[in-house]
């Protein structure tokens, strides 16, 4: 969840969870989660070198197909959003537009996000995902020029971005997508590389597209953060979302590349059990108490550091 998203959060919650009088905050947890994400692949195309993504073992590399289905049957009538990727690029599986017809089928409180690099967004491809559903096309594009490009997205041809983003966003705009509600964005990284480019950069994109974002580089957990570096606070990230493995773990965080905060499987129990759960309930009680020295992922990590939590506070020492 971003910051800006966490100011406008009511502040009461009906989650059961575990006594917590002693907390320093109270985050308003949701019932159920709101957004889904869906690793049904581990690969990626590109090599970026602030991503972690090339350390992935899951122990299989594309989630099966009665997996995902399993996620979405359970979860349907939700108003989740689906997002059917996490430290991969989607469309190295070919199945997106297949899964996005699924999730959207009898189910008119579903949606379906996806973040993308865009190489991989053929005619073809954007067409198919467009027809099916998607609601949301956010694409990561960290530069307007070749020389400010090619050193963030390692592999990925800037050619072919800036041939088929562009594309992709002609056939949303002129068939109609865009009035039907379809969201699109272009995303992106601000690096010392590329910050004399973005005024450029947002009168390329903002004509083109629903909005466009400049974001910080963020610090994956466990690179390079020591203990002293852990910092004293709750996690935004938690609020409302999960994260399912293409092996069916789910975990807290879309930052836990190598499963450090697994709370449950999805083979194991339903998606309701494990986040109203005794792990999940568990992790939630240390957070709101500032104890992320307590949970092994988050004993590494300053995400929302200057963050401040003040309104969710219940005790005057936070």
């Amino acid at each position: 969840m971003r910051p800006s998203q966490a100011d406008r959060l009511q502040l009461a919650s009906n989650l059961p969870r575990r006594d917590a009088s002693g907390a320093r905050w109270r985050l308003p947890y949701a019932e159920r989660p709101r957004y889904i994400q869906l690793e049904t692949v581990t690969k990626c195309n590109a090599a970026c070198p602030f991503c972690p993504q090339n350390e992935i073992d899951r122990g299989v590399a594309k989630m099966p197909d009665a997996t995902w289905r399993n996620v979405v049957d359970m979860t349907r009538g939700w108003g989740v959003t689906y997002r059917p990727f996490l430290t991969n690029e989607p469309f190295v599986d070919v199945r997106q537009a297949e899964i996005c017809r699924y999730i959207k089928e009898h189910d008119p409180t579903a949606r379906v996000e996806h973040n993308t690099n865009g190489e991989l967004v053929t005619e073809k491809v954007a067409r198919a995902i467009l027809e099916a559903g998607v609601d949301i096309m956010r694409f990561s594009i960290d530069g307007l020029s070749r020389e400010t490009y090619e050193p963030s997205r390692v592999g990925v041809s800037f050619d072919r971005v800036y041939e088929r983003v562009p594309r992709f966003l002609e056939i949303w705009r002129e068939e109609g997508y865009e009035k039907r509600g379809v969201f699109t964005e272009v995303r992106l990284i601000e690096v010392p590389e590329n910050r004399h480019e973005i005024e450029a950069y947002m009168e390329f994109w903002r004509p083109r597209c629903s909005e466009v974002v400049i974001t910080q580089l963020y610090q994956w957990p466990w690179t390079g953060q020591t203990a002293a570096d852990v910092v004293r606070k709750p996690c935004l990230k938690i609020l409302d979302e999960l994260f399912v493995y293409a092996n069916g773990n789910v975990t807290i965080c879309c930052w836990d590349v190598h499963e450090r905060a697994v709370i449950g499987n999805v083979h194991e129990q339903t998606l309701e059990e494990i986040w109203t759960g005794y792990a999940a309930n568990h992790l939630r009680a240390l957070l709101d108490d500032g104890r992320r020295d307590l949970i092994h992922l988050c004993s590494r990590c300053n995400a929302y550091k200057d963050y401040d939590f003040k309104r969710f506070c219940v005790n005057r020492d936070g």
